[in-house]
């Protein structure tokens, strides 16, 4: 664990019980201070009080008089919709509320790092999609090549969770919109960004507030490397930012639209990787047959991961070695089964319409299962695609609605997910991909992208 330096003999209160406020909580008590936490809900505060914490309701008056920080769970909105009242009330005390990623960049460098021969580096990985798969690519090419690493986040475990860090050691942090809005200490050394389209509007009023929160990460932090995909107009626009002109080294351009030959810059086009530095190819690998990345949006993540990599110093010979053995993420284009030449693919992560556009760019003809809890923004992003669909199976609990908008591509409302797969493969013919990419989020009927995952796996392997 990573103990929070700075607040010690002091009273911090952390608001949200879920697993980054535990891990924050926890880290704070390690770090000598004296904390109090509120969660709205009672069991989450039952659990609290059995972990030994003191449970105080911070909405009431004067609740903040001797409280130093207010730490708040990426959950939790502190301005859009609403702010949450225990936020107010900080505010009205001018109490500064931060959240446990800026906790981790205050307190992960400590005095043991002046015997280290090699310091430890941070690399933060943003964006709409593929942030997991990127982040969890550099950290298995890291490992491959021999590199120490840890990976955390909002993958994996919490960042107070890590371990300390050892000589030369690389962590790769994996940051939402939620985490990098917030966040009043951001420094990462390598910060990435894959790619924006519209997502989480409601918790930042609309995709400008949405890109500013993903900006922060840069703006806020001074990396002392920036790797920014320029396939949209708002990473360009971030580019054109950061670089000082077209040598500037400090930027690495991702793209998977159009080759790039300026500056230092990574692009992937027809299922080949490139790298361009000076005017030069320096470095090029064919992507097609890597199994756990496969269409052009898992080679834009490879694309940044390479970049990472090569940051650090690593060749790419061994970064295309890593490449091949890597076995992807579960829920993100997971290959759960092939059946009389019909592939199954899980991609529940595909949580919004620009990430399952993405899936179905990846392979030639579909039976696509869809639905859920659609969200702001319409399916349009999705019609330019629907030659690659055989036939979309629609799940959710607002799945006829969510049929009757997909113009042009035959549908048929099953609702759930079992009805669903028996159908697609009851269909399906040699060589089809049944393929989950929902465009939507999973509450209307599971807690989570993963649990809805899961269903597909189950309803699979039940066939």
């Amino acid at each position: 664990m990573i103990a929070v330096q700075g607040y010690a003999g002091q009273r911090v209160a952390v608001l949200g019980m879920g697993r980054s406020g535990r891990s924050a909580a926890t880290a704070l008590r390690e770090g000598g201070a004296d904390v109090v936490v509120w969660d709205d809900g009672v069991p989450a505060r039952e659990a609290a009080h059995d972990a030994g914490f003191d449970a105080v309701d911070l909405t009431r008056a004067g609740a903040f008089d001797d409280i130093v920080a207010l730490i708040v769970s990426p959950g939790i909105a502190h301005l859009y919709p609403a702010p949450h009242p225990v936020i107010r009330a900080a505010w009205d005390a001018g109490v500064p509320v931060d959240n446990d990623i800026s906790l981790f960049f205050r307190s992960f460098a400590t005095d043991d790092w002046d015997g280290f021969d090699i310091r430890p580096q941070v690399i933060a990985v943003t964006g709409s999609n593929g942030k997991s798969t990127t982040s969890a690519l550099i950290h298995h090419i890291l490992r491959e090549n021999g590199r120490m690493a840890q990976l955390a986040g909002n993958i994996g475990r919490g960042v107070l969770d890590l371990d300390p860090a050892h000589d030369g050691e690389v962590v790769v942090l994996e940051l939402s919109s939620y985490q990098t809005d917030l966040a009043r200490s951001l420094t990462p050394d390598v910060a990435v960004l894959t790619n924006i389209s519209p997502d989480h509007l409601d918790r930042h009023a609309g995709l400008g507030g949405y890109f500013a929160a993903k900006r922060r990460l840069f703006a806020e932090g001074g990396p002392d490397r920036a790797i920014v995909g320029v396939d949209e107009n708002e990473g360009r626009y971030l580019a054109n930012q950061i670089a000082e002109g077209p040598g500037d080294d400090r930027l690495i351009r991702v793209s998977v639209d159009r080759k790039l030959v300026d500056g230092w810059c990574v692009y992937a086009r027809k299922g080949f990787l490139s790298e361009f530095r000076k005017g030069r190819q320096v470095g090029s690998i064919d992507l097609r047959p890597i199994i756990g990345l496969p269409g052009a949006h898992n080679h834009q993540n490879a694309c940044a991961a390479y970049a990472a990599c090569r940051t650090l110093g690593l060749g790419p010979k061994g970064i295309e070695r890593a490449m091949h053995s890597y076995p992807g993420l579960p829920h993100r284009s997971q290959v759960v089964a092939v059946r009389d030449g019909v592939t199954f693919v899980n991609d529940s992560k595909a949580t919004n319409v620009d990430a399952a556009a993405k899936a179905l760019q990846a392979f030639p003809r579909i039976r696509w299962i869809c639905g859920g809890l659609q969200k702001e923004g319409g399916l349009d992003g999705l019609f330019a695609h629907f030659d690659h669909v055989a036939k979309a199976y629609v799940i959710g609990r607002e799945a006829e609605d969510f049929a009757r908008q997909l113009t042009g591509c035959e549908a048929e409302v099953c609702g759930d997910m079992a009805t669903a797969v028996a159908r697609a493969t009851a269909e399906a013919e040699e060589g089809d991909v049944v393929l989950l990419a929902p465009a939507t989020a999973s509450f209307d009927q599971f807690d989570n992208f993963e649990r809805r995952g899961e269903a597909f796996i189950a309803a699979v392997t039940g066939l």
